[in-house]
């Protein structure tokens, strides 16, 4: 059987990846995978700079796809076709990638895949497992919280998400109003295992809606009205990190039993439901422990991608190429990025919405 191989590039939000990944008789095998991150950049603003992220992304780009060659030991001869990140993310961000990978389709005369960031999450257990579908993807990252149903490769039906901040977002703020570092997910999870966490009793919105649809903002002003009303010591920044890591881990527990209802009730079939847990909040070990006490009490198995690929990578976004160039679905030169572009393309879009009946 043919070898497949596929240049992946990455560069929707603050990380700049691109990757090799081949194919060979049903197997992946990763000939490389290089990730600039930008966090220097982005440090003293406690958050992403879209125009400093685009600036950063074009300034690395040509260096990492040369970087990553040079790792797969292999010519632009023995790709098969380029991938890109093609949306959802920050635009200027998704045009470096997108434009630097059509002019690598165009000069080499090789297929163009535009993909959906969200694919590359959905898809990413399977660099490393032989995961059957359907499965249930919980994604939990900077910029996307969302329950999905991934039935099939291409057909996937969303359950749930967040009507305001995304989960990453939430951990973000909280480190800024707590004045710990960016990224805030590492440095609430290192704060936390020293504190009290039963210290604070904080909000968990749309808890008792039997729904798999979340809400973090009211989480985030509950945590800065406590952060006014007390001096910002290291024992209150242990305190509230903990008590608002729990409360989190609470709430995921909870909407993850409910999404797991509806995957059995719409899949019809008893079998133990496979839940795989992607994008960078799905390194907290915490938050990895508390849905694991899931598995004792449901027919269920946590999956967890290993952690270089639960946050952004070109390898993820190369394996969705993969299974895209399988099924010849190229795209042409003049596709535009997507900043907004939902996996399940029937889904709501829920920003502001009560979250009630849908």
């Amino acid at each position: 059987m043919k070898k497949i191989r596929i240049l992946g590039i990455e560069s929707s939000c603050d990380e700049t990846s691109v990757s090799v990944v081949e194919k060979a008789n049903g197997q992946i095998n990763i000939l490389s995978n290089i990730v600039k991150s930008q966090l220097d950049i982005h440090q003293d603003f406690g958050g992403v700079v879209p125009e400093l992220a685009a600036r950063a992304h074009s300034d690395v780009i040509d260096k990492l796809i040369k970087m990553a060659m040079d790792k797969s030991r292999l010519s632009f001869r023995d790709i098969d076709a380029i991938a890109s990140t093609a949306g959802p993310g920050l635009m200027g961000g998704l045009l470096v990638g997108v434009v630097a990978a059509k002019t690598l389709s165009s000069a080499l005369k090789k297929p163009f895949i535009a993909v959906n960031h969200l694919e590359g999450h959905a898809l990413s257990i399977r660099l490393e497992t032989d995961i059957d579908f359907p499965y249930l993807l919980l994604l939990v990252s900077g910029g996307h919280t969302e329950f999905t149903m991934i039935n099939k490769f291409n057909s996937y039906k969303r359950i749930g998400t967040t009507i305001d901040d995304a989960l990453g977002e939430a951990f973000d703020k909280t480190a800024r109003l707590l004045k710990l570092g960016y990224p805030g997910g590492p440095e609430i999870e290192k704060y936390a295992l020293k504190g009290n966490e039963l210290r604070f009793k904080l909000p968990r919105p749309l808890i008792h809606e039997k729904n798999c649809h979340f809400s973090f903002a009211g989480l985030k002003s509950a945590v800065a009205t406590v952060v006014a009303q007390h001096k910002c010591t290291e024992k209150f920044k242990k305190d509230m990190a903990a008590s608002f890591q729990k409360t989190i881990n609470e709430i995921l527990y909870t909407k993850t039993s409910y999404a797991i209802d509806m995957f059995q009730a719409h899949q019809r079939k008893n079998r133990t439901v496979k839940i795989v847990v992607a994008g960078g909040v799905a390194a907290n070990k915490s938050l990895r422990k508390s849905l694991e006490k899931i598995e004792k009490e449901r027919d269920c198995e946590f999956l967890f991608p290993s952690i270089k690929y639960c946050t952004d990578n070109g390898a993820m976004i190369a394996l969705a190429g993969i299974e895209r160039f399988e099924r010849k679905l190229f795209n042409k030169l003049n596709f535009k990025p997507k900043p907004r572009w939902p996996l399940d393309k029937k889904a709501i879009f829920m920003k502001g919405k009560r979250a009630v009946g849908h």
